[in-house]
């Protein structure tokens, strides 16, 4: 068997210009190319890809247990063909979400259930205004036939356990932020509507505008139970979302919003846009990419895009657009545009959970819901899937490689990324060697491996986009790794020391193939402060950290 040895070291500013993770400027005013996909085949492995994405991004790869619906409603109203209740759901224990359940009055039989998520609304789920009603919005789908679960997005009305902003590096590594948390509530908020004896769960719907159309499409991104979706003014090509609630580390790696919404095919959905924010170019970009989508499922009259001339909203002309898609899509009514019909707005005591009663005794603070959550989605057992996810790393099935002589450069086709090196061809078992010299007489390539030197990272949401320099660390081993196992096949051993041993132990905890590790992490004993300090990777901890690396390396040591 032939040897070879991989020594990865610094590599100079000067040589790495042409590594394109220096200067990708992807981020939430990046103007993006609209993707297209070549067949059914492809597109669905890239959906099943993405959907792990999002729930790894989220804190929810692996998926934690839902358990039992533990809710309350209560003090109900009721008016001329609807009825409006409050309601409580503890979504983890201790932490409570808030909001309000809108109902038919008159009518028999199940119904079918949206959920609706606010957006940025001043006054949240009780905001009533010309450019958005979350009470009109309501009302008019409960007297339509529809049983209607309004309720708020972290920080709002009465789930403020938490701000709406919040979170740091710290909880960084637990995937602990705004999104996941939003994201989480809106699941809980399905099984709690499902659970409902008048409502139809095979017929469920999710509708909300700006941040609430955030959320409306990635809950149906990755939660099949939602038939029918209709985010409004949103999906977007030109901008991303801008608040914590839609970023979070590794959410849009290598894609975009426009990916995201296009997970909703083959279900139907509508696409509500404006001429006044960033779907002003929704009719001639992103609808007809997310249509090219829904044509390779032969799903193509199934989406729709209809935009206004308004700045951001969520009008009456958008809800009337709205309507009438759920009545054709979830009533099997298709009679026309149904028009909005007046509607009385309840004082807010009457609407907010909170106002004449306390939380129950075992509410949480702001530091409890975080422990919490640490708890709840904490990795039952080490798994190598969500630890790949959240290295954001991949095996690459091919690398293409250029050599000049002695020097090569690698690289992933279509990433950008360039690694360069000195091979040198030898007989024997093939050594990955990190941070160590080479010993005498082995045969060596040794590559220089990604530092980060000059790359800006201070904008805002940076690591949404992009990956942090131990993540592209990590991809350069398996990379490299990627390209030794094809030059030489068999049992690679993989060798590290120093800094170097800590990246080498997690690419070997995600690497396939036939390899051995000797890589000594010295004291390194797996502290939030110490990942913090020497291996900074978003939901690292929540996946298991250094024990799960470990033992989901027993094996090769």
């Amino acid at each position: 068997m032939k040897h070879a040895w991989i020594l990865i070291a610094a590599l100079p500013l000067a040589a790495q210009q042409a590594d394109r993770r220096l200067e990708a400027k992807e981020g939430t005013n990046y103007a993006y190319t609209m993707p297209r996909y070549g067949s059914a085949e492809e597109w669905k492995a890239r959906r099943e890809h993405l959907r792990k994405q999002i729930l790894a991004a989220s804190g929810l790869l692996p998926m934690p247990y839902h358990g039992e619906v533990r809710s309350q409603i209560f003090d109900r109203i009721d008016r001329e063909g609807y009825s409006i209740e409050k309601v409580w759901v503890e979504t983890m224990p201790g932490y409570y979400l808030g909001g309000n359940l809108y109902r038919p009055l008159g009518k028999q039989g199940k119904f079918p259930g949206i959920v609706s998520p606010h957006g940025h609304w001043k006054r949240g789920r009780i905001e009533d205004g010309k450019d958005g009603s979350i009470p009109a919005r309501c009302i008019n789908l409960a007297r339509q036939g529809y049983v209607v679960f309004a309720y708020d997005m972290v920080g709002y009305n009465d789930t403020t356990q938490t701000p709406h902003v919040f979170g740091g590096p710290r909880e960084d590594l637990y995937n602990f932020g705004p999104l996941g948390l939003q994201l989480w509530n809106s699941i809980r908020a399905v099984d709690f509507l499902e659970s409902l004896p008048d409502v139809d769960a095979e017929r469920l719907g999710a509708t909300g505008a700006s941040g609430g159309g955030t959320q409306t499409f990635l809950l149906t991104a990755v939660d099949d139970r939602i038939k029918v979706a209709v985010p409004v003014n949103m999906i977007s090509g030109i901008m991303q979302g801008g608040s914590p609630c839609e970023n979070a580390p590794g959410l849009r790696h290598d894609t975009s919003n426009v990916d995201i919404g296009a997970m909703t095919a083959p279900r139907p959905m509508l696409l509500v846009a404006a001429t006044g924010d960033w779907t002003k170019n929704v009719p001639r970009n992103e609808y007809p990419a997310i249509q090219g989508v829904y044509s390779l499922l032969d799903a193509g009259p199934s989406v729709a895009a209809q935009q206004f001339d308004a700045p951001h909203n969520y009008n009456r002309d958008s809800r009337e657009a709205m309507y009438t898609f759920f009545a054709r899509h979830l009533l099997g009514k298709d009679t026309g545009k149904i028009s909005e019909q007046p509607y009385k707005v309840e004082r807010d005591p009457d609407m907010l959970v909170w106002s004449n009663m306390e939380r129950p005794s075992n509410a949480l603070d702001q530091a409890g819901v975080f422990e919490q959550w640490k708890w709840m989605t904490r990795a039952p057992m080490p798994d190598r899937e969500a630890m790949r996810y959240a290295l954001s790393v991949e095996a690459p099935a091919k690398v293409d490689v250029e050599r000049h002589g002695e020097s090569v450069t690698l690289s992933r086709p279509g990433k950008g990324d360039r690694i360069t090196g000195t091979y040198h061809g030898g007989n024997g078992t093939a050594v990955l060697a990190i941070g160590e010299a080479a010993p005498a007489g082995a045969p060596s390539l040794s590559l220089k491996v990604w530092t980060g030197a000059g790359r800006d990272t201070k904008a805002r949401h940076f690591y949404t986009f992009h990956r942090t320099d131990d993540q592209n660390r990590v991809q350069d081993i398996l990379t490299a790794l990627g390209w030794l196992q094809t030059q030489h096949p068999g049992r690679v051993e993989i060798r590290a020391s120093g800094d170097a041993a800590l990246w080498a132990l997690f690419a070997a905890a995600v690497a396939p193939g036939d390899i051995r590790l000797r890589a000594d992490v010295g004291r390194f004993q797996g502290t939030d402060e110490e990942f913090l300090r020497k291996f900074f990777v978003p939901g690292i901890q929540r996946v298991g950290g250094l024990g799960a690396a470990l033992e989901l390396t027993s094996g090769i040591r």
